[in-house]
């Protein structure tokens, strides 16, 4: 006689994450993006306020490649942040022909303060249903993943 055996939960596959990530980052990218509006930020101006305050000042070239954005772009968001007083950039001394980008003490304290605040609002929004110790796991999960993430891409010619 044979006997059929449901599988029990842990031999269920999991269900793949990635649209609950998508689904979930669009709403974190639009409420990003309504925090950042009152401040006269978009989130790409974010970011790259972000890669400065992380990295100290880079030259031009570099910074495009952290940020991932062609040339031409980053010139057209560098002239958006330096007539906000976000940005200083500066001809290198040791080569005339580049650029150095750092972030004006406007922009530091535009980030240490306000943009602070706003993105504290929205994680507030977003994850305020989850325990502070749940918050600090997810953290560190997500940390986790785009540390593997970027390591990938470090070795991908693509530059993901």
């Amino acid at each position: 006689m044979v006997t059929s055996v449901k599988p029990t939960a842990a031999a269920k596959p999991a269900k793949p994450s990635v649209l609950l990530i998508a689904r979930l980052a669009r709403t974190v990218r639009h409420r990003t993006e309504q925090a950042l509006a009152p401040l006269g930020l978009r989130l790409r101006h974010l970011v790259a306020l972000s890669y400065l305050r992380d990295h100290g000042a880079t030259p031009q070239g570099p910074l495009g490649e952290g940020l991932r954005i062609d040339a031409s772009n980053l010139v057209g968001l560098l002239n958006e942040l330096d007539d906000m007083g976000l940005v200083v950039r500066r001809r290198d001394p040791a080569d005339r022909r580049r650029h150095i980008v750092e972030l004006a003490p406007k922009g530091r304290k535009l980030l240490e303060h306000d943009v602070q605040r706003s993105l504290t609002a929205v994680d507030d929004a977003v994850l305020g249903t989850l325990a502070p110790e749940d918050r600090e796991v997810l953290h560190r999960i997500l940390l986790q993943v785009a540390g593997e993430l970027a390591a990938e891409c470090l070795g991908d010619e693509s530059g993901c």
